[in-house]
């Protein structure tokens, strides 16, 4: 039987392969990236992609790839050659000053660095990934590496409490309660970014917006099991989860797994 931490490997290890088969890393990109979890039993401690792989590319990340670190950043365990990633400050950092984050992703989606680029506040212009935007989005003002500790520090303090930051020029970070929680917020925050960046082109900087009360609107609507033509169903069927892209993207990258 697989022990906790085998398991944390095995999740991360689908998630790093995931950023690839989602467009979030790609060509040239496809080594630029990493996922992180935080050891459920170990809190003080996260499992994450590191570097000096033969082939280091997400899309061959194996659980036995994986990366064991604490808090500080350095490496507890992994195979050999091997050191935790280049900015595992990033995960250190934000796992230290907001103990009920429980997974990360840095990545580096064309869109959100155009948009941090652009320094344009991104708004809410499609339904997915629209609760990330509806507030303005908090932008990390460097484009360097996070490399050091007084970095990390100021990323995990410019996040705050939103579930995403972009980094100026560089990428994104998002945060959640899990490895789909995380990495679903970052490919929700890039068809969001391409959806604004889409709309600035069109309309120009001020462009429109779907309008705040429309988002209460939508935020207030009953939930499905309310509705009387399918409570019946619902009730047959337990509770649903529609989760489909995430489980489209696990199904794609678990083969040789």
């Amino acid at each position: 039987m697989a022990t906790e931490l085998e398991d944390v490997k095995h999740e991360v290890a689908l998630a790093n392969r995931v950023l690839v088969e989602a467009g979030l890393a790609a060509g040239p990109l496809i080594s630029l990236g990493h996922v992180s979890m935080r050891v459920p039993s170990e809190p003080d401690h996260f499992v994450v992609k590191g570097r000096g792989y033969e082939v280091d590319v997400l899309s061959r990340m194996r659980p036995e790839d994986m990366v064991v670190c604490d808090l500080e950043g350095f490496r507890v365990d992994g195979p050999p050659g091997v050191t935790q990633c280049n900015e595992v400050k990033i995960h250190s950092c934000i796992y230290r000053a907001h103990p009920g984050v429980r997974s990360i992703v840095h990545v580096h989606p064309r869109f959100a660095v155009v948009m941090s680029v652009l320094q344009q506040t991104m708004v809410p212009v499609c339904r997915e990934g629209m609760p990330l935007v509806r507030e303005p989005l908090p932008v990390y003002q460097h484009v360097a590496l996070v490399t050091t500790d007084e970095e990390g520090t100021e990323l995990a303090d410019v996040i705050g409490a939103s579930k995403a930051v972009l980094l100026l020029g560089h990428g994104a970070v998002t945060v959640g309660d899990s490895t789909e929680d995380s990495v679903m917020n970052m490919v929700n925050l890039e068809e969001q970014s391409r959806m604004n960046w889409y709309t600035y082109c069109a309309a120009g900087p001020g462009y429109p917006r779907i309008p705040e009360k429309l988002i209460v609107e939508e935020h207030n609507k009953p939930r499905m099991d309310d509705l009387p033509h399918f409570k019946g169903a619902l009730e047959q069927a337990g509770p649903v989860r529609a989760r489909g892209a995430w489980q489209a993207y696990i199904g794609a990258v678990t083969g040789d797994m």
